[in-house]
């Protein structure tokens, strides 16, 4: 991924997550990593908020989603909705 070149990896054990989970982060946000080709659902989409709701109780930062997936239509307003921005990761 080009973005890590840029970014620090974060251990995503200190915010309670799997550690299956890929974060990212820089100085005003952290980045939830979904890199799929399979489509991003609902089911994803509420998912991705709890992770972001366990890294906000720890770290006051903005959350991104970046992935390679298309993301569901429903889904991409759910997570606008909720303040997670969706970003394509190259």
């Amino acid at each position: 991924w080009g973005y890590t070149l840029a970014m620090n990896s974060v251990d995503p054990k200190q915010f309670g997550l799997s550690t299956r989970t890929y974060l990212i982060e820089n100085k005003n946000s952290i980045s939830i990593i979904i890199d799929r080709k399979s489509r991003i659902i609902m089911k994803d989409g509420k998912k991705i908020l709890d992770q972001a709701n366990s890294i906000q109780k720890i770290k006051k930062k903005a959350i991104t989603l970046l992935t390679s997936a298309p993301v569901c239509g429903k889904t991409k307003i759910f997570l606008s909705e909720n303040d997670i921005n969706i970003k394509t990761l190259v």
